[in-house]
């Protein structure tokens, strides 16, 4: 599985200078991909360490103050992630098994993050110095303008090394972001409104930056979500995907986490109910899932675990998937048989099922709140923030539609776009009403841009590099292309 993240990584490298096109037609890249830097290892170490030191700056001033449940809490969503992490890091970069004392007490210390930090700075700063050879070549397909055009180069030790560091950077701000900023910001702002508004600036500084860590960690998720399902593709991502994707996922969040607020202060006990709910259900839908269709559990995960050690590994991935979705759209569906445990096809319907779910469980939430308030509220226009907060919903839905029809990589490989879409769930009574034959011409598309992917039903074997033969760019394209058409008149 990390063969196959190092991959996806490495993909996003540039390739420099001399190119040659190969006997089978495919662009052979000689030189080595250029080194980024390791900016998003950065950006999470800084995220990590803000936020530990902001949460224990916080809790002294709790101490001081007596406030011992506020201070409690603090303490345990500071420390449960910062654990995590430490185990992950560890865990991705097999230390238990290598001579490495420092690292490890490094770890004990929960400094693990500042120290990989140190270490993907070191390797980007020597990479060029001095002439390597290349440890595997890296084929994907690179999508200009529509045509699909066949590439490989050579990648070398660093980049490699820097692949290793990202990837599990990304585990780890996932983890940051869902298990502890997540519940974090939301006590915090708890405190706030029982407090009577009373913003300490230390408070303010940590709900700040935990409402960063979560846009980060679901940035992440989308992300990582696209490079899993176009795994042969050169995935880029252009400046107005990111602002479409943060606009989408930071209004998501910052409604959904107000809902919670403040319905807890008109309900305390109720939220526990709600919030377990949701918890466990998104828990138990996996594993239910896996159930039903008689799955066996996979292998692949580590070597040398049993089969209790590849159950607890696969509850606490389950556990981090089911603290996604009670937040946001995790972006991903758990597959548990699957080598890669996550399902490849996108699921437009949960897509759609979800986010109709979340509305009417949202607008429950203001309803009750709204009736239940306390006489705190007389003085704030209750009925203007209700609408606020859903029409905040509604934008973060509009961001997303928007993203998949004129932002997302992969948009020309959709079978449809969400104008289509639309239209088709408009006017399917009246298809089905006139009959259900088969037309001779797809109807006519507002862009060119979709919002429904093909996905072949057989995963690619990418798990296992060394014992699989390297694919056929070419024959995988035109294989791609003809399925394509041959779709979309089916469809029509």
């Amino acid at each position: 599985m990390q063969e196959q993240e190092q991959e996806r990584e490495i993909s996003d490298m540039d390739p420099q200078e001399y190119t040659s096109v190969a006997g089978n037609g495919v662009m052979l890249v000689v030189n080595h991909s250029r080194v980024h830097a390791p900016l998003s290892v950065v950006l999470a170490t800084v995220l990590y360490l803000a936020e530990f030191i902001s949460a224990a700056v916080l809790c002294s001033r709790y101490h001081k103050t007596h406030d011992v449940i506020w201070m409690s809490l603090t303490i345990a969503f500071m420390l449960l992630p910062a654990v995590l992490i430490q185990l992950a890091l560890t865990f991705i970069h097999r230390d238990l098994g290598r001579d490495r004392p420092l690292v490890l007490f490094l770890h004990l210390l929960l400094l693990g993050p500042l120290i990989r930090c140190f270490e993907a700075l070191v390797v980007y700063y020597k990479a060029g110095k001095r002439e390597e050879p290349y440890v595997t070549i890296s084929r994907k397909i690179s999508l200009k303008k529509g045509q699909g055009a066949p590439m490989e180069w050579e990648i070398g030790q660093s980049e490699r090394n820097l692949a290793t560091h990202r990837n599990a950077f990304k585990r780890t701000a996932v983890i940051q972001a869902f298990l502890g900023s997540t519940p974090q910001l939301t006590l915090q702002l708890y405190a706030t409104i029982q407090e009577k508004y009373i913003l300490l600036p230390s408070r303010l500084t940590l709900m700040t930056i935990t409402l960063i860590s979560i846009i980060y960690g679901a940035l992440v998720c989308s992300v990582l979500a696209i490079q899993i399902r176009y795994d042969d593709y050169k995935v880029r991502l252009r400046p107005a995907a990111y602002l479409c994707m943060i606009m989408w996922r930071g209004l998501e969040i910052a409604t959904r986490i107000t809902a919670l607020v403040l319905f807890s202060t008109g309900l305390t006990h109720w939220v526990i109910l709600v919030g377990m709910a949701n918890l466990l259900f998104f828990f138990f839908l996996p594993w239910a899932e896996f159930w039903a269709r008689k799955g066996s559990l996979t292998e692949n995960i580590e070597k040398n675990f049993s089969k209790l050690g590849t159950i607890v590994v696969l509850c606490m991935f389950t556990l981090l998937y089911a603290c996604i979705n009670v937040f946001c759209w995790s972006a991903v569906q758990l597959d548990l048989s699957h080598r890669e445990l996550i399902e490849r096809k996108q699921r437009w319907d949960r897509l759609a099922i979800y986010y109709g779910g979340r509305f009417i469980e949202n607008f429950l939430l203001i309803t009750l709140w709204y009736f239940f308030k306390s006489d705190f509220y007389e003085y704030v226009c209750a009925p203007l923030l209700a609408v606020q907060l859903l029409i905040c919903y509604s934008l973060a839905v509009l961001f997303m539609l928007l993203f998949y029809q004129f932002c997302h990589p992969c948009r020309r490989l959709f079978k449809y776009n969400v104008h289509d879409c639309l239209h088709c769930v408009c006017c399917r009574k009246g298809r089905r009403g006139v009959g259900g034959g088969r037309r001779g011409k797809p109807p006519p598309s507002y862009s060119t841009a979709a919002t429904m992917v093909m996905v072949s039903e057989e995963p690619l074997e990418l798990l296992d590099p060394q014992n699989s033969q390297p694919p056929d760019l070419n024959s995988h394209l035109r294989e791609r292309e003809t399925a394509i058409v041959d779709d979309i008149m089916e469809a029509a």
